[in-house]
């Protein structure tokens, strides 16, 4: 039960990352890409009736996390108190910047809530990479399993690579989106942008798989161990390789489904080197790595909150499903 909800929670993780991936991307990519009012509409217009629910993911992977281990929930959610604040500040002005451009009808308004909302997009994409880099790194755990560090101790090289890449990676997934949902000179400027943006991934992918085989020489243990997960790198690979190929052919939709992939293989990839730990202990600090046996609840209460989970996340998958075939085709100029 405890690789089941390791399963869950990786899971859960993962789709929020491709799901609010694309718009935190197209967020990001905003005031680079759009260079009309109209398109800047457009692009808004393309996520709009998604990117708020898209968030319901990273809610519910926190209560996930809090049911299933309440000691990775506690140990994260007080060594990571400030990077927290600081995601929480960035969601609630990035649905500011969104939500409040319509308020009024000024240039300068306008201008100043597309700023917000572009730059707390650029940033959440950075630090969620940053969160993701400092798992596979380690952190320093003191006997009782709490953090001893600073903010600043979390911004090591290491971290920071992951947050560009993480960067780089929403950015072609953004920039995918765009080119799928949108037509005329936005969608091919996107589709441009797609390109470009493929290679800085695959030069970013490639120098951060040698680093974090630096960082934890010992990452490769599980792929020794079940030769089958070698298969999750084979995917990644297959996906950057496809991506451009499928953009030469004007491929919209299946270069979006490739950078998907891409997204979710990446990160399956991280959680079959980490099983079964769930925040490794920085090499020298006091205490073993957080695991999913020692951070576990007791198996009856797994049990029972795999059931209310199971039951919550069909009911968010048949919303989701219906949300997005609902708004399915390109964004006409009239919006949503």
């Amino acid at each position: 039960m405890n690789a089941v909800w390791f399963v869950i929670l990786a899971g859960m993780l993962t789709a929020y990352a491709v799901l609010d991936g694309f718009d935190l991307g197209v967020g990001a990519l905003l005031l680079i890409l759009c260079r009309t009012e109209e398109e800047k509409q457009a692009a808004r217009d393309s996520i709009g009736p998604v990117w708020n629910g898209n968030e319901v993911w990273l809610i519910a992977s926190g209560g996930a996390m809090f049911m299933a281990f309440p000691k990775l929930y506690s140990a994260s959610f007080s060594g990571f108190y400030l990077a927290l604040m600081l995601v929480l500040w960035l969601l609630i002005l990035r649905g500011v910047g969104f939500e409040f451009r319509h308020a009024y009808h000024n240039s300068m308004w306008t201008s100043l809530w597309d700023l917000t909302f572009s730059g707390a997009s650029l940033l959440l994409a950075v630090l969620f990479g940053v969160a993701v880099g400092n798992v596979l790194r380690g952190v320093p755990l003191d006997s009782l399993g709490e953090f001893q560090g600073s903010f600043t101790l979390l911004l090591n090289p290491f971290s920071i690579l992951a947050g560009i890449l993480s960067l780089v990676v929403l950015c072609l997934h953004g920039a995918s989106f765009l080119a799928m949902k949108t037509e005329g000179v936005l969608h091919e400027r996107a589709s441009q942008w797609t390109s470009w943006i493929w290679f800085g991934a695959v030069a970013l992918v490639l120098l951060f798989v040698a680093s974090s085989f630096l960082v934890r020489p010992t990452f490769e243990e599980n792929y020794l161990h079940w030769p089958i997960l070698l298969v999750l790198p084979l995917i990644v690979a297959g996906a950057l390789a496809a991506i451009p190929v499928f953009n030469k052919r004007k491929q919209d939709g299946a270069v979006f489904a490739a950078t998907c992939t891409l997204i979710a293989s990446l990160l399956a990839c991280a959680a079959a080197g980490l099983f079964p730990r769930l925040l490794p202990s920085l090499a020298g600090t006091a205490m073993n790595d957080i695991t999913i046996y020692n951070a576990a609840s007791s198996q009856h209460s797994l049990v029972t909150a795999l059931i209310l989970n199971s039951i919550g996340l069909l009911a968010v998958v048949a919303y989701t499903s219906a949300v997005y075939k609902v708004w399915t085709g390109k964004v006409r100029k009239l919006g949503y």
